[in-house]
């Protein structure tokens, strides 16, 4: 082995001394991402199902009772009360104690027995927007749903073949996620977000912490160049992102059921590059950084936030505002989460993912060119 690639290896068992005699350091590192998988994974989830709902039903009739079994059966809604008056609906969402009222009135079967439309009433909590979306969603689809049976009911009691009528009969197919579990959409963005806050935090804290504690000048004073104590430095914790990387990969498929169907050299690529455009970052705020307290914040703001709100993690980019998507391009986590979501849900592989793989690898290359230059003013 050469000189340099000795005095490297020297500093590289340094770094990992100091976080083995570290438990907290430790802790933040290596346990520390899996309790936010799992919390994150377990705790966010945009599944809606067994929507609490209130019943009342004012016109008493077989046809009536059919209709709110309907409600009962679907496993969509949960029946939590029968009221007998549209005031226990107020009472219902005042309390908290429903999200979602049918109310049947009366004369609801006597529309269906003249062939009339029969109406009724759904009113939805709409303080949870997300919820009241996906009420009224599957509202109406079960309300389709019944009006084919009652459809179909007639028909044979007419004698009429439902085949000799063009009726639109819709067949969906879920691609990539069958299930539209959230857990599936969101640990490939959780992995991610994880990576970013531990590499670039983690990075900053440490090279400030050093030059704090006046480590770092005697260390400058030793025979090691500049690159080979920066390469020393850093190589412990790409050593340590890859290792979360592999840890929250194998916690995704076993827990959550996360697939790998894409190209894992093309995932592989992009992570390497998404940890150096990190390291990036962290070497930035390491070098304007003041202090301890400052660098903390900072690696906050410029890793954390942004990974979580701008990278498409939680909420589709599509749906943020035009300035905050042109934000979102500033920062490498955005490019991350689509790769890491293409090639594990959807088998995607090089000629899919290449322009985000190329923009973490510009990503990389100017903030560690503008780490080094920040670094060598700063000495």
């Amino acid at each position: 082995m050469s000189g340099a690639g000795v005095r490297i290896g020297a500093v590289v068992r340094k770094e990992f001394i100091h976080v083995g005699r570290d438990p907290r350091l430790l802790a933040v590192v290596l346990i520390m991402p899996i309790i936010q998988l799992l919390l994150f994974a377990y705790a966010i989830s945009f599944d809606v199902r067994n929507l609490p709902t209130v019943v009342v039903d004012l016109d008493h009739t077989p046809d009536s009772a059919a209709y709110l079994r309907a409600y009962e059966a679907s496993g969509l809604f949960d029946v939590v009360g029968h009221g007998g008056d549209p005031t226990a609906v107020d009472t219902a969402f005042d309390r908290n104690e429903a999200q979602v009222a049918v109310i049947v009135p009366a004369g609801f079967a006597a529309s269906l027995a003249r062939g009339e439309q029969a109406q009724v009433g759904v009113l939805v909590d709409g303080s949870e927007p997300n919820s009241a979306r996906v009420a009224q969603t599957y509202s109406m689809a079960l309300n389709q749903l019944y009006g084919r049976a009652l459809a179909v009911e007639w028909a044979s009691t007419q004698g009429v073949d439902l085949g000799q009528i063009g009726l639109v009969e819709p067949r969906l197919r879920t691609w990539y996620n069958p299930d539209r579990a959230s857990s599936i959409f969101l640990v490939p963005g959780l992995m991610v977000v994880i990576i970013m806050i531990v590499t670039a935090q983690q990075t900053a804290v440490t090279l400030v912490r050093e030059r704090e504690q006046g480590t770092a000048e005697q260390l400058m004073v030793s025979p090691l160049r500049r690159i080979e104590l920066m390469i020393g430095k850093l190589t412990p914790w790409v050593i340590m992102a890859f290792l979360d990387i592999v840890v929250i990969a194998v916690l995704g498929v076993v827990l959550f059921g996360v697939p790998m169907r894409g190209d894992p050299v093309a995932l592989a690529v992009g992570a390497t590059l998404f940890v150096a455009s990190c390291l990036g970052i962290g070497l930035i705020v390491s070098a304007v950084a003041p202090s301890l307290d400052t660098a903390n914040m900072a690696a906050f703001l410029v890793a954390f936030l942004p990974a979580f709100l701008l990278s498409g993690f939680a909420f589709a980019l599509d749906q943020i505002p035009p300035v905050l998507e042109w934000i979102s391009r500033l920062f490498p986590a955005r490019y991350m989460v689509t790769i890491s979501r293409s090639v594990l849900l959807k088998g995607a592989g090089f000629p899919e993912v290449w322009p985000q793989v190329a923009a973490l690898a510009a990503y990389a290359l100017i903030s560690l060119l503008i780490a080094v230059r920040l670094h060598g003013r700063r000495a």
